[in-house]
């Protein structure tokens, strides 16, 4: 009998043994994001750590740069032996893990439950037939406003569905009635007014960042950016970001990078609103720089791997990245998390922004090598030439075209979406 027992107990000890080892999981997470020592403690600390405790999942972070990221995983994918489960990175890098095999399906993800994602941002992550990353992170650019300037909004204007005409109209009546032109823009040397241009203005008047670059269509822009330019504060040419002129009230209303806005916001949250960019005659475009997050192919933890992408996909997990990195939430549960305060301010404004039912998604281009730089200032120049120095809109628009498509045809690189 006592050797029965004792058997008995030794078979019961194995078996919550083994059940504990299988279990006690671990995973590696590969990611070019959260590169920042301070950024990689928030992401231990604050995120995986949680997760572990709550799951007994533990998490092995690499953040690193694209070189050494991409070495590794292209590596592991042609050696058929993947060591790294997940992998989060840039929108425009998970093409080349595509390429090279690094990529798992993951299914249908909108079934996830309680993860309402961004539908254009999923669709994003769908390549050669496969979902291959979960949307992950968002940063991107929005207006502002001080509610003052809601006074002057022009009649019927829906605040989240403004359209350009509307937004000229209403710098229009601002000028007018206050004595002064209200609106401003980031268009200093160091500003972000150049991806206003070509990721914003283009899509949202031609459907193209770059391919309807001297078109019927990008002279009309070019007419009305000039007639806006009427209303547009002098000082724009010298502002680098928003936050200070809005601040002091020498603009009412402006356009900019949500990190370049956040100052305002959080000194005085009641007296601004934030809300999507204008559409066009082709629809709302805006720029997000998108990171997605996905599963390497041949993982031997492929579930526990997608735990983690749902944990940190989560609308509680989302908002401690907006407060702990500035990343903007994929999902539109998340919003609904975030407490009262600037950062819903902000938060609201990008989520109602990307799931415009007339959204353009602009992506910024890649595979320009070392001659990334030229491309917003070919965008920068043509402003100069047709809005300050009044020079033919046609006759510049052919000659920095030619200027672009040598850019991207010598580098043997593709056009941005759109």
């Amino acid at each position: 009998m006592l050797r029965k027992a004792s058997s008995l107990f030794l078979l019961v000890l194995l078996a919550v043994s083994l059940a504990a080892s299988a279990f006690a999981q671990e995973i590696t997470f590969s990611s070019t994001q959260f590169v920042p020592i301070e950024e990689q403690e928030f992401a231990r600390n604050h995120i995986l750590a949680p997760f572990t405790a709550e799951t007994g999942i533990t998490v092995h972070l690499i953040c690193e740069d694209d070189g050494p990221f991409f070495d590794r995983l292209i590596a592991e994918a042609r050696a058929g032996r993947a060591v790294s489960d997940v992998f989060g990175t840039l929108h425009g890098n998970v093409p080349i893990l595509v390429a090279e095999g690094v990529a798992a399906d993951l299914g249908d993800i909108t079934s996830i439950p309680g993860r309402t994602y961004i539908s254009e941002f999923v669709n994003l992550g769908k390549m050669e037939g496969k979902q291959v990353y979960v949307p992950w992170m968002q940063a991107t650019y929005v207006m502002m406003a001080n509610k003052k300037a809601l006074d002057y909004l022009p009649e019927g204007a829906d605040l989240n569905a403004l359209t350009y005409d509307e937004l000229l109209e209403w710098a229009r009546i601002l000028q007018e009635e206050t004595g002064g032109p209200k609106l401003g823009l980031p268009a200093g040397p160091s500003g972000l007014f150049g991806r206003m241009l070509h990721g914003y203005l283009y899509p949202s008047f031609t459907g193209y960042q770059v391919q309807a670059f001297n078109t019927p269509e990008a002279v009309e822009m070019w007419e009305y950016l000039k007639e806006l330019n009427r209303f547009v504060h002098p000082s724009s040419g010298i502002w680098a970001a928003m936050s200070d002129p809005l601040l002091f009230e020498e603009v009412w209303l402006a356009w900019d990078h949500t990190a370049r806005l956040t100052a305002a916001v959080r000194e005085n949250p009641d007296k601004f609103i934030a809300f999507p960019a204008p559409a066009g005659p082709k629809g709302r475009a805006f720029i997000t720089v998108l990171t997605g997050i996905g599963i390497t192919q041949g993982s031997q933890n492929f579930d526990a791997a997608m735990e983690l992408i749902k944990y940190i996909t989560s609308p509680d997990v989302q908002v401690q990245v907006l407060e702990g990195t500035g990343f903007f939430p994929t999902t539109l549960e998340a919003v609904d998390h975030i407490p009262e305060g600037p950062e819903k301010i902000l938060a609201s404004a990008v989520s109602r922004q990307a799931d415009s039912p007339d959204g353009i998604v602009s992506l910024l281009p890649v595979g320009l090598g070392g001659r990334t730089g030229e491309f917003v200032p070919l965008y920068l120049d043509t402003y100069q030439a047709i809005v300050v120095m009044n020079r033919p809109i046609q006759e510049t628009l052919d000659a920095q075209w030619a200027l672009l498509q040598d850019l991207f045809e010598s580098m043997g690189a593709e056009y941005p979406n759109p």
